[in-house]
């Protein structure tokens, strides 16, 4: 797997984010490909993925990223992306050049997209839909009080502006939390009901590990128990997947989510 995503001068967000699941995953031959180079515009507090100024678009990735998913012969396969807010369209223009470059090449393969929030543009969304992904997802991370904490440069509202948009134009939409970062069971509750009430099918809830002493502390370790409880409780809101565990990570088992 690494000799693969080198020779194709590709990135994994396995790897930039230091992903727990990492040798499960890339034991089973597969992995999360990250677009837009390594470098993001942001600098959300919970993430590993280095923080600076990208350096220009390489307009022949969408083609490597499609040869990479025909050589691992993914099924199933996950695609995400850095923050790139300096860039006009936030990037929506090269992720709509991927899906089509995989689509193309691996026109059997379901496609999931982890998208930015493309700082609330609505054309620049409709762009990346445009090119047909089977799955959306975009990830709330944490309950409304700790957004500026944990991702200053986010908004919980434009989170779900984004998903009730992608609802509307007919995606199945989905979206996770980090658990154990200092939220209260009552807003974990209340966050759940905001997102079921648009429509979202597919719930991850997973641990948050702190990536490096220069991120956010752990608050609590979350039990499997009230990993389980909550899924029981995402489920009777509507979800109609819901993934929860320690170990649970936006892409994880993504292929058996499909509905």
């Amino acid at each position: 797997m690494q000799k693969l995503v080198a020779e194709n001068r590709l990135h994994t967000v396995c790897e930039s984010a230091h992903c727990p699941n990492l040798g499960e995953c890339w034991s089973k031959g597969t992995a999360t490909l990250m677009i837009l180079g390594e470098t993001c515009t942001r600098s959300c507090r919970f993430c590993a993925v280095q923080t600076g100024r990208p350096s220009g678009v390489d307009w022949d990735e969408p083609r490597r990223a499609a040869e990479a998913v025909a050589a691992m012969g993914l099924r199933h396969a996950v695609l995400t992306s850095v923050a790139r807010d300096e860039l006009p369209d936030g990037g929506a223009s090269v992720w709509a050049a991927t899906i089509r470059a995989v689509r193309e090449r691996n026109p059997a393969t379901r496609i999931e997209v982890l998208i930015p929030d493309f700082r609330g543009k609505r054309n620049d969304l409709l762009l990346v839909l445009a090119a047909k992904p089977d799955i959306v997802n975009h990830n709330v991370e944490t309950v409304p009080r700790l957004q500026r904490l944990v991702r200053p440069q986010a908004r919980y509202e434009r989170s779900l502006e984004l998903l009730q948009r992608v609802k509307q134009e007919g995606f199945p939409a989905k979206t996770g939390l980090m658990l154990g970062i200092g939220e209260q069971e009552e807003e974990i509750a209340s966050t759940l009901t905001q997102i079921a009430a648009l429509g979202v099918d597919i719930l991850t809830l997973g641990q948050y590990l702190r990536p490096s002493l220069n991120h956010l502390p752990i608050d609590r370790w979350v039990t499997p128990q009230e990993f389980s409880s909550w899924r029981e409780f995402a489920l009777q809101l509507g979800f109609r997947f819901v993934e929860s565990g320690p170990l649970v990570r936006s892409s994880y088992h993504a292929e058996e989510q499909v509905i």
